[in-house]
């Protein structure tokens, strides 16, 4: 069917829904197999719940359903990516198709960095209204099945939940059943999905009337007293957030300030001043949702795009609080489900550009320190699949080593850990410098409410045991410990801890002689791990009952 396959080559593809008979004569299918999420969302701290304020991406792209639709990737070059997921709490999906089914391979992609994803639900112009008045005006039966069908969906194809847009106005029965309708889809997709949400987004008022007001207010709080969430219009300014903040209430980080990066109307920033929307924000304690950052891809245009990207982001990095990661085996070769080859064991298997975001691995932070840190995608060389990650920075005058954070943790510490880490210097003289993994704690008795946005300062810096052979029982999975090749060189640690919970992850390179002038550095990342070394040594689970099926040989 043209609805799960490409036409020209029969490649499975992601779809949305047209209309309200699409949306309600919609059932699980043999062919959607290839549409659900095979990545369940990863947990990680602080939790969505908590109460400090959040970031939600809306990624809406050319009408959404580019490149991104083939499910099994495709051979696009310079395709759009996201991979700061550390910096952001929610991922939306949007399109103007009144169905917004988000293509499987960006949940994948989100579920693994611990990032739930919505669909959108959206009516507009006079299309819309007759849509809102087919299923609002009557009784309580068409809007309920409408609800139901939603949270079907998302339940099916294993996405979050949804952003619901109402942008046309609405007779006053279909307004007056539009709260009841918004509170059953809540409570639905509550039950149908663990950690669901609904997120409203500011348009039509409690009187029926298109008008967008910018902020939380009395003519359209009833929506928003209906649902998990409010997304505001754009065109606010800081007295809009002060009314917003204090009707809010308790429930303020639930208001999702919109932030238009194509600064589109009268708005505060948006493009390289995104920042400065972000700020005012941020002072009035409220969330934000960053809307169609892909101007960073659109705008200036695909070439510099990765360059670009870490640009923008790390110009909002300040207002963007981070997130942990809280359990193990952590383990990433830091590819963004893109390249323009493809490597194993630090070979070049395959020329040529490929995307496929299901492929993404674990993303780190990207710290970055005007002229003495930046941390990047290298295409070029990678140890497994297609990039590394590239770490350039400077060892200050008369210091020996330098740290650089590539992940946050926060979980309590098995007695013992194995880590690998395969990295290749760059550079002139690479044999000046060692490398290395650190791992910070923090004691136990250190306890820490779900909801504070800053930790304590971690009170234990460890260096791992460097292990010249993985030990017995270990060394199938710990192989790479003893085979760098291709110029990649391997190490294994081991590390024993007590009573204490881990806190960061960093890499440490050091110069053998300190030097009175800085000292550059150039470090490709191509794989690490860290493993609690008691589930190592358990044996995996034996698969069973694999089928396979829809097969064509080409």
């Amino acid at each position: 069917p043209a609805r799960h396959f490409d036409t020209s080559t029969t490649e499975p593809i992601s779809f949305f829904l047209s209309g309200l008979e699409e949306l309600l004569a919609w059932q699980p299918d043999s062919n959607d197999d290839f549409n659900v999420s095979a990545v369940p969302l990863a947990k990680r701290q602080p939790p969505l719940h908590s109460k400090r304020p959040r970031t939600l991406v809306c990624h809406d792209m050319r009408g959404g359903y580019l490149e991104d639709r083939f499910i099994q990737g495709s051979a696009t070059r310079n395709p759009y990516v996201f991979y700061h997921w550390r910096y952001i709490d929610i991922f939306v999906y949007f399109s103007h198709h009144t169905v917004t089914i988000p293509p499987v391979c960006w949940t994948n992609a989100a579920h693994r960095n611990g990032v739930p994803v919505l669909g959108t639900f959206i009516t507009e112009w006079t299309n819309g209204e007759k849509l809102c008045e087919a299923f609002l005006a009557g009784g309580a039966e068409a809007y309920r099945a409408v609800s139901e069908q939603l949270a079907r969906i998302a339940q099916h194809y294993r996405f979050d939940g949804w952003l619901v847009n109402i942008e046309n106005v609405l007779s006053a029965a279909a307004v007056g059943n539009l709260p009841l309708f918004l509170r059953h889809l809540t409570a639905q997709v509550h039950s149908a999905v663990p950690g669901g949400l609904v997120i409203w987004y500011d348009s039509v008022l409690q009187n029926g009337a298109l008008r967008w007001q910018n902020e939380l207010s009395e003519e359209n709080r009833v929506f928003f007293d209906a649902c998990d969430g409010l997304f505001t219009n754009y065109n606010w300014k800081e007295e809009h957030l002060e009314r917003t903040r204090r009707l809010a209430g308790p429930r303020h980080t639930d208001i999702y300030v919109g932030v238009d990066v194509f600064a589109r109307g009268d708005v505060i920033g948006g493009g390289f001043d995104t920042d400065k929307s972000l700020r005012l924000i941020r002072q009035h304690s409220l969330s934000a949702a960053i809307f169609a950052p892909g101007w960073v891809y659109e705008h200036l245009g695909e070439e510099n795009f990765l360059h670009n990207e870490n640009k923008f982001w790390s110009s909002l990095a300040e207002y963007l609080p981070t997130h942990s990661i809280c359990t193990l085996p952590l383990a990433t070769s830091f590819s963004l489900g893109m390249g323009t080859s493809r490597f194993l064991a630090g070979k070049e298997e395959e020329a040529g550009p490929w995307y496929d975001l299901s492929a993404q691995e674990i993303q780190p932070l990207y710290p970055e320190r005007e002229g003495r840190l930046s941390t990047s995608c290298c295409l070029q060389d990678a140890w497994c699949g297609g990039s590394s990650l590239r770490v350039e920075g400077t060892i200050p005058p008369g210091e020996e080593r330098v740290a650089i954070r590539l992940f946050s943790l926060q979980m309590p510490a098995p007695p013992k850990l194995f880590l690998t880490l395969l990295y290749k210097l760059e550079g002139p003289h690479p044999d000046e410098f060692a490398v290395a993994l650190e791992l910070t704690t923090w004691d136990s008795g250190t306890c820490y409410e779900d909801n504070v946005t800053s930790l304590p300062e971690p009170n234990g810096r460890h260096h791992p045991r460097f292990l010249p052979a993985p030990p017995p029982g270990l060394a199938k999975l710990l192989a790479a410990c003893s085979r760098g090749s291709h110029g990649w060189t391997s190490r294994c640690y081991e590390l024993d801890l007590q009573d204490c919970s881990l806190r960061d992850l960093s890499l440490l390179v050091s110069c053998h002689q300190p030097s009175p002038q800085e000292t550059p550095f150039t470090c490709l990342l191509g794989e690490v791990r860290v493993l609690d070394a008691a589930s190592v040594a358990a044996s995996p689970p034996q698969v069973q009952s694999v089928t396979a099926s829809q097969l064509w040989w080409q």
